[in-house]
């Protein structure tokens, strides 16, 4: 019989990964990237004897698929897309084909923020006491791990666009954080479009299996009540108790599920800022349903140590705190990272906006920034919008200059908090990018 031909679009982590899962199922397979692979993907697909190109999409090689996995970052509206979807090849996640060769426990962490720092989070109490591994957005791809390590349980943080083209794709646990507007060019700026794809994360689940959510989120909680879910629910909340979830009790998290009850001193945790209560909500449910024990909950929350590039305090310098929060891509977490600063503040902004609506920071912006740069190749909208709110507002296209400027007009006991609100694509490789030639012109000063 003739070996399926699996054609994958991307020769990033999840491209490679995919492709080497697939050669060890008896695949015959071949990665397409028309940019540019990496050359430490080359040499591993080089060196696995896997057929691929790159700067180029041979069409005729891609339509003889059988299926097609395609990178989270390539858009439906696609000419290539198009046509691979006319011609009746399914086209799929990396998720949706990894998780066909694993019996693993999932849970799957998605939202418009706060995923990585949650996902990480409930790996960070899981590991205590399963086998389990960090995938998705993270890290490894999750085919890798798969093959390489298949771990009992997986936590896997999912964006939008890998829950766009999965099937069967059944997490045990989902865990959804919130939704806000954002990436609405991929979704024809419709953001009911986009709360469609994050409830995607459900849309295989049996009463058997958990859908964790904020019951603050009026945009989830509104959606449930138009289209209810077959998954067990277990809400959390700052506002007000609910049954079977997490709430916030004074200053505790009280946590009860099937009349199992944790309680956790919010002053002991690690992370700081109203968010990252919720996100320990959302880990600790995790980790209830997934049986561990409520001491290893309470020590690992009183022990983590945060994600790279959100919040990240780098140095103090003459009493200035500096703090890298390149992963703030959006609108939303932004507000998050100026609602937990406790000091005047000089904000670093900008970047490539997504269609941004920047009044949810005005208030913030008016009670606690002083000094605003923006860093982006095109700050007009945000002078315009920003301009009359603050006595001092520069501009620059150079991170290193953002970064003397601010350390000039900040004070003793001030904040300096870079937070763009944008993706990053115009002057910076990616997010991580960013925040690492911040953390580096902040150490060169």
């Amino acid at each position: 019989m003739a070996k399926q031909k699996l054609v994958i679009l991307g020769g990033g982590e999840s491209g490679v990964g995919t492709a080497l899962l697939g050669k060890t199922k008896g695949y015959e397979v071949f990665v397409s990237d028309k940019g540019k692979i990496k050359e430490k993907y080359k040499q591993v697909l080089i060196h696995n004897e896997i057929e691929w190109e790159d700067e180029m999409h041979t069409e005729s090689k891609i339509l003889s698929a059988d299926i097609v996995m395609k990178s989270p970052g390539i858009p439906d509206k696609v000419s290539l897309i198009k046509q691979i979807r006319e011609a009746g090849i399914p086209v799929i996640s990396e998720i949706e084909f990894a998780s066909r060769f694993t019996e693993a426990t999932i849970v799957g962490v998605t939202g418009s923020n706060g995923k990585t720092t949650t996902a990480t989070l409930t790996h960070h109490i899981l590991k205590q006491e399963l086998n389990v591994g960090l995938a998705g957005n993270i890290g490894d791809s999750f085919a890798k791990q798969i093959l390489e390590d298949d771990f009992e349980n997986y936590v896997l943080e999912i964006s939008s666009f890998q829950l766009d083209d999965i099937v069967n794709f059944r997490p045990n646990i989902a865990v959804l954080l919130n939704i806000t507007p954002d990436h609405l060019d991929r979704y024809d700026y419709k953001f009911k479009n986009y709360v469609h794809s994050k409830f995607r994360i459900a849309m295989n689940q049996t009463k058997e299996d958990y859908l964790i959510y904020d019951a603050d989120d009026k945009v989830i909680v509104h959606h449930l009540e138009k289209h209810p879910v077959q998954s067990t629910l277990i809400p959390f909340s700052l506002e007000r108790p609910v049954e079977n979830g997490a709430y916030l009790d004074k200053e505790n998290i009280r946590l009860t599920i099937n009349n199992n009850e944790i309680i956790m001193p919010t002053e002991n945790l690690t992370l700081e800022g109203k968010h990252n209560v919720k996100n320990a909500m959302a880990a600790s449910a995790v980790a209830h349903l997934l049986k561990i024990r409520k001491q290893t909950i309470r020590e690992s929350l009183e022990n983590f140590q945060g994600v790279e590039h959100r919040l990240e305090q780098v140095l103090k310098i003459n009493k200035v705190q500096y703090i890298n929060d390149s992963k703030a891509t959006n609108v939303n977490a932004t507000y998050y990272a100026l609602e937990s600063m406790e000091a005047p503040t000089v904000w670093i902004v900008g970047g490539v906006d997504k269609g941004n609506n920047y009044e949810e920071l005005f208030q913030f912006v008016n009670e606690k920034v002083k000094a605003i740069i923006c860093l982006g190749v095109d700050n007009e909208k945000l002078m315009n919008t920003f301009g009359n709110m603050v006595d001092i507002i520069v501009e620059t296209q150079f991170m290193s200059e953002a970064v003397k400027i601010a350390y000039k007009v900040s004070e003793s006991g001030d904040n300096v908090l870079l937070s763009p609100a944008c993706a990053s694509f115009d002057l910076f490789e990616n997010y991580e990018d960013r925040g690492r030639q911040f953390k580096e012109s902040v150490r060169n000063l």
